[in-house]
């Protein structure tokens, strides 16, 4: 009798799995003796020339024989390991640097999946309500569309990342996310400044911003792809600039509180203060519950609220702004 390929995957996986348990323990699942073996055993069985066949589903979202057992071999360690001892003696290891997901439709982190695109479904509905609310001719709003953009882009290949790990789709997430914490740097002066005004000072200071941020991003990208491919720097880097426009927001949100005393001018205060409790998440490094909910996708929900609630902001300010600019003219 043949046995279906998930049966067939997850048969010799565990037998491999079994025939090294105690043997050793390492500080990462994939360091670890039984898994390697594993996956060696799981190839020789199933990738030879007779290989066992992969749904099309997973074949379209390129899992092939190799990380086929890969995955496999994650669950069957790690479901051996909890089997043996419980969770709170028996730590739930990483492999490659990820928590052993269960995937959903091919998705290596599908929580991930669904609420990044929670994120791009925020940044779309805050684009639509800026392109009907605000006028065209408001010169802020060029520059607020833009933020809507970056961000759409950055979760997109937020989306990519989590579906598939590779180097490729790693480094779209992690240029897109840098691209969009940079623009949130960039125009965060421009508004609280007003330095998209016609006056030649202003427009001589946004030129060589424009220039400084451009220098700096390409300066990021061309570290990380030519130099050094660091996690740390990467995250410490957007965290700095995270910072620096978080300051500057509550700074403005503070003085546009006490001018115009209107509750929605403490908006951008009351947001940052809510991604910096959402932040926190990603130092709550956790197993995932269920084997799909971990800290990291709680994290890209978390960001879901304020987004809705900045694009609120930036309407309500807009309006502000042209009512005052009418009652002046």
């Amino acid at each position: 009798m043949r046995l279906r390929s998930h049966q067939r995957w997850h048969l010799i996986a565990l037998t491999a799995a079994c025939s090294f348990v105690g043997l050793s323990q390492a500080s990462l699942g994939d360091r670890l003796p039984e898994f390697k073996e594993c996956v060696k055993v799981c190839k020789e069985a199933n990738c030879g020339d007779n290989p066992t066949p992969i749904s099309l589903h997973h074949r379209l979202l390129l899992w092939d024989c190799p990380s086929e057992c890969d995955y496999t071999c994650q669950h069957v360690v790690t479901d051996t390991r909890l089997a043996r001892d419980p969770p709170y003696m028996q730590p739930i290891y990483q492999f490659h640097g990820k928590w052993p997901f269960y995937r959903f439709l091919g998705m290596q982190e599908p929580f991930s999946v669904i609420f990044s695109l929670f994120n791009y479904l925020a940044h779309d509905y805050g684009i639509s309500r800026l392109r009907s609310e605000v006028p065209a001719s408001y010169a802020l709003r060029k520059y607020y569309l833009l933020f809507g953009y970056f961000g759409l882009a950055s979760w997109t290949f937020s989306m990519l990342f989590h579906t598939r790990d590779f180097a490729f789709t790693e480094k779209m997430d992690y240029f897109g996310a840098g691209a969009s914490v940079m623009y949130g740097l960039y125009y965060a002066p421009i508004r609280i400044f007003r330095l998209d005004k016609r006056d030649p000072v202003k427009q001589s200071v946004l030129r060589a911003w424009t220039l400084l941020c451009l220098s700096l991003y390409s300066a990021h990208v061309l570290y990380l792809s030519l130099w050094s491919w660091d996690y740390t720097y990467n995250m410490a880097a957007n965290v700095a600039v995270g910072i620096v426009q978080n300051l500057m927001w509550s700074w403005f949100s503070y003085n546009q509180y006490k001018k115009l005393n209107r509750t929605w001018a403490m908006w951008p205060g009351l947001i940052v203060a809510w991604i910096i409790m959402a932040m926190s998440l990603e130092l709550l490094d956790f197993p995932p519950w269920w084997g799909m909910v971990d800290a990291h996708s709680l994290w890209h929900l978390g960001t879901v609220g304020p987004t809705i609630w900045w694009y609120n902001f930036l309407l309500k300010d807009a309006h502000e702004d042209l009512q005052g600019t009418r009652l002046k003219a």
